[in-house]
């Protein structure tokens, strides 16, 4: 039997109403509004809000996109101005919440940080490890308990948990089971089309369109055709036609590679698997005990990449000393990231994404212990090589997939063969205006428009669409990682649920003076 100890504050939210509503720490890039005391004013609007039901008064808030980001977006949208606004979500599959990330059945796809720190609000710390414990969640999943003390879960278990919640909305958020197709300026706001021929009539979109598949390299194209060549290793069953002995190539050495390893090695794959990438970097796990983060990179940011570098190196070092990790001072990197990245100027911010970014993806973005128990274990037997090398497809040989390898800092080629190929090189987030119909559209019609730097869409620091012209429109917003050109780090769940509750206070803030409410209790 395994015991759970709770070592973390499990007290909700104060309720008294006069109390001052949290900080949130590191900078956000929003200013000028603050909740005041709360009491009469959410009496008032929740009764302003009963007299506008079934009404067409209240504002229409329509959300493309219905995985974490959409669905945090809504929850957070009814807690600040609780029955203010209509909130309907246009997403094609079946439940709000789960996305590409979270629909996914399997086991071995654990969340990448405990679930103490993956929550809804950012700043209600153990919400999401608390609905676990209270739904009986750890003793359907003794594996998910490490050390006794903290649950990684299935990545479906993160998606019932959102999925859970936004259900609790009720009435207060419609689900149209459909994908938007367009977004049209008309009478004040926009009409959306989607693409079962129906069109909604929106004061506010906000874009929340999910992660775009891996784009193949072009010394691959050649391969696109093959059967065997995956390009969207989350297609569902992408992976269950690899026979148990066949030699596997993976492109790509960070999160989702460890994720197909582990998927792999649970249903029984025992061949060789070869992952490459360029530096041969791959995705580090947790520490073994948790501690305060370490630093301060906002009081006084860098406004270059290298002494960026080196403050961070200096600060690892300094805690290297005291006996501490570098985790702790990495989490602090992160949670001052939007300051961080404000401070650079942008051919500063285009240095550190060339030759940073491949470093702090693999220690920033840590695996599941579980998962790194899988990768260490196949390492150890030979069955599983991690190196830095550069690849290009070469003639094909029977069946068989056929390549060309060649090790970092050497010039000497190698032809290799392979039964599978598979891409994991990350969502191809340079080209969502090209691969997306809909964001095409938006830039066709001078909407939107990529950001400098082709991480996404561009915005303000409000997270308004700039168009062609370079003005932020008022009314569309975009939510999730599509907007990290701006905000500098929105790919993990806690940034993005800060950057949702950002958003939705942006948004009450247009039409409504508004305070957020601690979240109703929500049943399994």
């Amino acid at each position: 039997m395994i015991t759970y100890r709770m070592t973390h504050n499990t007290a909700s939210r104060p309720s008294n109403a006069n109390a001052p509503e949290p900080k949130m720490a590191g900078g956000n890039g929003f200013e000028g509004w603050t909740a005041g005391p709360s009491s009469a004013l959410d009496t008032g609007m929740i009764a302003q809000g009963q007299s506008f039901a079934g009404g067409s008064s209240r504002p229409r808030i329509i959300i493309i996109g219905g995985g974490f980001s959409g669905a945090a977006l809504a929850w957070h949208l009814h807690r600040t101005a609780p029955h203010r606004h209509k909130i309907l979500i246009v997403e094609p599959r079946d439940e709000i919440g789960r996305g590409l990330a979270y629909d996914n059945d399997d086991p071995a796809h654990r969340i990448n940080v405990p679930a103490l720190k993956m929550n809804l609000d950012f700043d209600e710390e153990g919400h999401f490890d608390r609905w676990l414990i209270a739904t009986g969640y750890p003793a359907r999943d003794p594996a998910s308990v490490i050390a006794g003390v903290h649950l990684f879960p299935t990545r479906k278990a993160f998606g019932d948990y959102v999925n859970a919640h936004v259900r609790e909305l009720g009435d207060a958020m419609t689900h149209k089971k459909a994908k938007a197709s367009a977004v049209i300026p008309d009478q004040g706001g926009y009409r959306v089309v989607c693409d079962d021929g129906g069109d909604i009539q929106a004061d506010t979109v906000v874009l929340a369109v999910c992660h775009t598949p891996p784009d193949v390299p072009a010394s691959l194209t050649q391969l696109r055709t093959h059967p065997d060549f995956i390009i969207n290793p989350w297609q569902s069953g992408a992976l269950g036609d690899i026979a148990p002995d066949a030699r596997v190539l993976i492109v790509g050495t960070g999160l989702t590679m460890a994720d197909i390893v582990a998927s792999l090695d649970r249903q029984g794959h025992r061949g060789h698997i070869t992952a490459i990438s360029r530096r041969g970097l791959r995705s580090q796990t947790h520490a073994t005990q948790f501690s305060e983060n370490i630093g301060d990179f906002a009081s006084n940011p860098s406004r270059t990449t290298l002494s960026l570098l080196r403050h961070v190196r200096r600060t690892i070092a300094e805690a290297a000393r005291e006996g501490k990790s570098w985790h702790p001072v990495l989490d602090q990197v992160r949670l001052q990231g939007f300051d961080i990245w404000r401070a650079l100027p942008l051919h500063e911010r285009a240095r550190l994404i060339r030759h940073l970014r491949p470093f702090w993806d693999t220690y920033r973005f840590r695996i599941a212990p579980q998962v790194d128990d899988v990768i260490v274990r196949r390492i150890a037997r030979g069955t599983l090589t991690i190196q830095a090398a550069s690849l290009r497809a070469s003639a094909s040989k029977g069946t068989a997939l056929s390549v060309d390898l060649r090790a970092r800092r050497s010039a000497t080629w190698k032809s290799a063969s392979f039964d599978a190929i598979i891409l994991a090189t990350g969502p191809a987030h340079g080209t969502v205006f090209s691969s997306n119909p809909l964001l095409g559209q938006l830039g066709s019609d001078g909407l939107a428009r990529p950001d400098p730097l082709g991480l996404g869409i561009d915005v303000d620091v409000q997270g308004r669409a700039i168009g062609r012209d370079g003005r932020a429109s008022e009314k569309l917003f975009v939510a999730g990682p599509l907007a990290r050109g701006t905000f500098g780090e929105l790919m993990g769940a806690p940034d993005l649920a800060r950057h949702a509750r950002n958003i939705a206070e942006s948004i009450a803030r247009m039409d409504v003076r508004a305070s957020r409410l601690p979240p109703p209790p929500v049943q399994a």
